[in-house]
């Protein structure tokens, strides 16, 4: 493969990793979640999310699109709270596009010759609780890792929202997800 080839296939691979959600669920399992159909935000813990305001007006009008979709209705007395935390941390990986010439430890022979490449990218987690409104107890939580659009257009930072959030609320109902 010529070196120039070889370099591009690193970084499609490298752009179509980031593009994946890791999305991870837990629930309580003597919860019949048939029994839930009206949500209303919860405030208080959405306030300590740290991130922006716009970006937390856009996880919300995602999350209230979704639940929507799924027939329950927002609601002053709701069966269910809505509330987010977020975590960000910085991504480093390292990609050894180097080959050897030789055998042996004499950097003449062996070592690199392309060297390596790094990729810094922001990684954010979003995680999406969901409270029973009477008991006050966490019944079901999403959580979704994703790389995170930090310098694009306000385009890409909705649909990059829209995407994470969607692949996290798949999984809600617990059993309705698609195989």
């Amino acid at each position: 493969m010529k070196p120039l080839h070889y370099v591009s296939v690193l970084f499609l691979l490298a752009l179509t990793s980031c593009s994946t959600v890791r999305v991870a669920t837990d629930y309580d399992k003597d919860v019949n979640f048939t029994n839930y159909h009206s949500f209303a935000f919860y405030k208080p813990g959405i306030d300590k999310a740290q991130i922006s305001d716009l970006d937390k007006k856009r996880i919300l009008r995602a999350i209230e699109s979704n639940l929507l979709a799924k027939g329950m209705i927002k609601s002053e007395t709701p069966d269910l709270l809505v509330s987010i935390f977020t975590k960000e941390r910085e991504r480093v990986d390292v990609y050894n596009d180097s080959f050897g010439l030789g055998w042996g430890w004499d950097p003449w022979w062996y070592g690199s010759f392309w060297g390596n490449t790094v990729s810094k990218t922001v990684e954010g987690t979003l995680y999406i609780d969901l409270i029973d409104a009477k008991s006050n107890e966490l019944i079901w939580q999403g959580i979704g890792t994703s790389s995170l659009v930090t310098h694009g257009t306000v385009d890409q930072r909705i649909e990059r929202i829209n995407k994470i959030v969607s692949e996290i609320m798949a999984k809600y109902p617990p059993g309705t997800e698609k195989k």
